[in-house]
């Protein structure tokens, strides 16, 4: 499956050189399939997402690339379903507040990490969970966000040592910034493995 960027952040990973299904949303809101020519709904578009199969969505008047938006629309969908939330009220509120903040950039690439990250490791964490909930599956949990913060530390020493001003300028790292930065997530990954020995 490809998973190519279309402008957006929604993939990264590709593993064969398919092309994606092109679908065309027209003014009247249905969607149509140019793969196999007919009109097809959010909801089978969500079960293509299942299968693995990527597409691409335009606007058919202007030919504008909509696949973020229509992406947005089969989670609401899906979240209106009962029993099918998958994101909690905190979570939404706390991703709210991150429009607009100077970590806002940085938001998307940590998300895609920690998802990526999860589909990697969901057959260790499904056997886990599958033990009636157990502490082990918990504690898988905690494991696989600490990990995340981990590799996504390493992926961030990567970037430019680099901040911008706030006029739009870059300078260098100042030494105490970096510490105490440094300093914070010491305290931090403290105080999640205070969290997990509580458990």
């Amino acid at each position: 499956m490809v998973r190519p960027s279309h402008g957006g952040n929604h993939g990264t990973m590709a593993t064969t050189d398919k092309q994606p299904t092109v679908i065309k949303k027209y003014a009247n809101r249905r969607l149509y399939h140019t793969g196999t020519s007919t009109y097809v709904t959010l909801e089978d578009l969500a079960t293509m997402v299942r299968q693995g199969e990527d597409f691409v969505v335009y606007d058919a008047k202007s030919g504008d690339e909509i696949t973020r938006s229509v992406l947005t629309q089969i989670i609401f969908e899906q979240e209106n379903k009962e029993g099918q939330n998958l994101l909690p009220v905190t979570f939404l509120r706390q991703l709210i507040r991150f429009y607009g903040d100077s970590l806002q950039s940085l938001v998307p690439s940590y998300l895609e990490f920690s998802m990526n990250n999860l589909s990697q490791e969901q057959q260790k964490l499904r056997e886990q969970m599958s033990q009636a909930f157990g502490p082990g599956a918990f504690q898988a949990m905690e494991e696989q966000v600490r990990t995340n913060m981990g590799f996504f530390r390493e992926a961030m020493r990567m970037f430019s040592p680099f901040q911008a001003r706030a006029g739009g300028e870059d300078k260098p790292t100042e030494p105490g910034d970096l510490d105490a930065l440094k300093r914070q997530m010491a305290d931090m990954q403290a105080k999640l493995d205070a969290l997990s020995k509580d458990k």
